[in-house]
Formats: C-alpha cells, sequence, structure tokens
C-alpha cells in the first residue's frame, strides 16, 4: 500500500485551514493532516473543532516523529526561520509564498535543505489555474502567432485585506502578496531571463505597504509583459490581454470567457481616402474587412486539475525519486524580480538585470 504522510501545519490562520479542506476533499489524498500549531489560541480551539491535535509549541510539532511534511503557513516574516527549522528536525517542507522575504533568506534555506536532503517545495499553486492554462496553451500553440506582449491583471474594489498584510516587517503588500503568484506565470511559461524591471507602486489605503502596483518586464527573447494588481478598481480590464503577430487573445476573467481575434488575410491594402471616424479623418483607425479576421471563442479548459492538491502530489512524487516541479531555484528567480521591482518604486528608474 502507498505510504499515507502525515502534515503538521505550523500557521493555521486562513491559509493553513485552506490546506487542509483541500487535502481533506481530495479522494485518495496521500497526505493527511495531523495537527497544527499556532500563537493564538483561538485558532488551536478551531483546529480541536475540526478533528485535529494541537500542539503547545513549534518544537513539539517538529518533534514529533509522526510527522513527515510541515506547512509553513506562518507570516511572510518568519517563513525562512521556519522551513530552516523543519528541514533540520527531518521533515520535509512546503512553504506558503512568497518563500521568503528575500533571495538571500531563500539561498539559506536552499543550503539547509542541500544539507539535509529533505524536499523544499513552494505553493505556487497558480500555475494550474484554468484562465493561465488557457492562456499559455493559446500561446505556446501558436493561434495568435508569436506573442510578442502579455498582460497580466488581478482587481478588486474592496482594498487590501486589513491584519498583517498591511505592515511592512510581517511582509504585507500586494506585490508580495499576488505579484509573486503573477510573475511565477510568467516565468514558469517563458524560461528566458528578464532582463528590465520597471515598477510604480501606490499605497493608497495604507502608509506601509503597496496597495496597488503597476509592474513592467522585458525578456531577453523580446517579450514584454505588464502586471497589474490593483485593489480599488471598480471597472475591471481583462485577467489576460496577450498580443501576436497574428492576432488578438483576451480573457476576460477566471471563469476562461475570452476569445481570440486572428488574421487570416494580412493584405495591407490602404484606400488613398482618409476613413472618417468618430475620432475625426483616420487611416490607423480605419476598421477591417470583417472577411480579413477570424473570431474563436474561448472556454475553460476541463481537463486541467486546478487544484491545490497538485502541489502536494508533485512533492509526494519527490519524497518519493520523481523529480521536483516547483524548485527553490525557480522561486529564487521570482524573488529577484521582486527584489528589482522594489527598488525600481523606490529609486523611480528602470533595473537592467539578467534574472
Amino acid at each position: 500500500m502507498s505510504k499515507i504522510y502525515k502534515l503538521g501545519i505550523i500557521g493555521y490562520g486562513g491559509m493553513g485551514n485552506a490546506h487542509l479542506v483541500c487535502i481533506n476533499r481530495r479522494e485518495g489524498a496521500r497526505v493527511k493532516v495531523k495537527g497544527v500549531y499556532d500563537l493564538n489560541e483561538a485558532r488551536h480551539e478551531f483546529a480541536r473543532n475540526n478533528g485535529l491535535i494541537t500542539y503547545e509549541s513549534r518544537e513539539a510539532l517538529l518533534s514529533d516523529p509522526e510527522i513527515d511534511i510541515v506547512l509553513v503557513a506562518a507570516t511572510n516574516d518568519v517563513h525562512a526561520e521556519i522551513s530552516i527549522d523543519a528541514l533540520r528536525h527531518g521533515k520535509h517542507v512546503i512553504c506558503e509564498k512568497p518563500v521568503t522575504m528575500s533571495s538571500a533568506e531563500l539561498e539559506e534555506v536552499m543550503a539547509v535543505a542541500k544539507e539535509t536532503g529533505k524536499v523544499f517545495t513552494i505553493d505556487q499553486n497558480r500555475r494550474t489555474n484554468k484562465d493561465f492554462v488557457l492562456m499559455k496553451r493559446c500561446v505556446e500553440e501558436g493561434m495568435i502567432g508569436k506573442a510578442y506582449h502579455i498582460e497580466s491583471r488581478v482587481e478588486g474594489s474592496r482594498g487590501m485585506p486589513s491584519g498583517w498584510r498591511t505592515l511592512k516587517h510581517l511582509g504585507g503588500g500586494m506585490m508580495l502578496d499576488w505579484g509573486v503568484h503573477l510573475i511565477d506565470q510568467l516565468m514558469y511559461m517563458n524560461k528566458s531571463a528578464v532582463t528590465n524591471v520597471f515598477c510604480k507602486m501606490y499605497k493608497i489605503d495604507y502608509p506601509e505597504v503597496d496597495d496597488n502596483f503597476h509592474l513592467s518586464l522585458t525578456f531577453e527573447d523580446g517579450l514584454t509583459a505588464f502586471i497589474e494588481v490593483a485593489t480599488n478598481n471598480y471597472i475591471t480590464k481583462p485577467r489576460w490581454y496577450v498580443l501576436g503577430t497574428d492576432g488578438t487573445l483576451k480573457i476576460n476573467d477566471w471563469g476562461c470567457e475570452g476569445e481570440i481575434i486572428r488574421v487570416v488575410d494580412k493584405a495591407n491594402v490602404w484606400e488613398e481616402e482618409i476613413f472618417m471616424t468618430k475620432a475625426g479623418p483616420t487611416k490607423t483607425m480605419a476598421p477591417r474587412h470583417p472577411d480579413s479576421v477570424e473570431t474563436i471563442k474561448l472556454s475553460e479548459p476541463m481537463d486541467v486539475d486546478d487544484d491545490l492538491m497538485v502541489v502536494y502530489e508533485q512533492l509526494v512524487a519527490a519524497i518519493e525519486g520523481a523529480e521536483l516541479t516547483i524548485k527553490a531555484e525557480q522561486a529564487l528567480r521570482v524573488m529577484k524580480v521582486m527584489e528589482a521591482a522594489f527598488e525600481s518604486a523606490e529609486t523611480g528608474n528602470a533595473i537592467n538585470c539578467k534574472i
């Protein structure tokens, strides 16, 4: 019979419980949550109500010989410290994102993982989001020709969640909350080095951290990307907007509603006369002949397993000898891009790099 790995959760807040829910609903899951440790006694009571044991200290959880894997789901500022402690106690580790507060911290964790021989991975679960997979497939299949610009947005209108996310020393802000996911998606899709980073951060409601940002990336292969995370947009823009040499892709939302408009006749014959539009006389905005393009409606890819459990399954496979798919080396590149983004926002300058 296949081994069932027992999981201990350090930091049983909203995300810690979300992991429990996902594990419990997965038929045939090879991970089972045994218990939790949290600084807040109310969360311990909540855990006991969910049938879990609670530990009186982090050390008690890490010293439990039955615990095989530790989920680090505490505030961002202690991810590195707890991950190192868990690895040195002989546990495999899955760490919530952002994996650490800096690339230097992550390099320390990676060194300990190598030293102990334990598997260390990160909850970059957005790689299997259906909207992202749909966009990635369309681009890689050449449905819009060669893609040269990608726009990725996450927008809300209720402001940033309050609590620790508003505090800089705890690792708050939208770059570390959502930016890490959106950057990871693009760098997972395009392995070319990032050569230029420019970022504008906004502090609309909170003085310490970014609650909105605009990030521009240039890749060595020529692809450019624009990432926007906003918490006070009352009129939203498409989740994905991609320009290619032969067409344009738009995915409106997480439900994957969208379309591709692709050119089928590139003959570029300009009439001598200027075309009259609402903007006045123009050739640039003259409409295409309807027969020169085709519209392809997009829909949710039903074969995609968009579940947090994919992260656990690749961890279990790696423990048993397979290659890890969510690697610390990948997270290190993302962390370095975020560091360049913070530097750009601070200085007002674009940062040239090779990441």
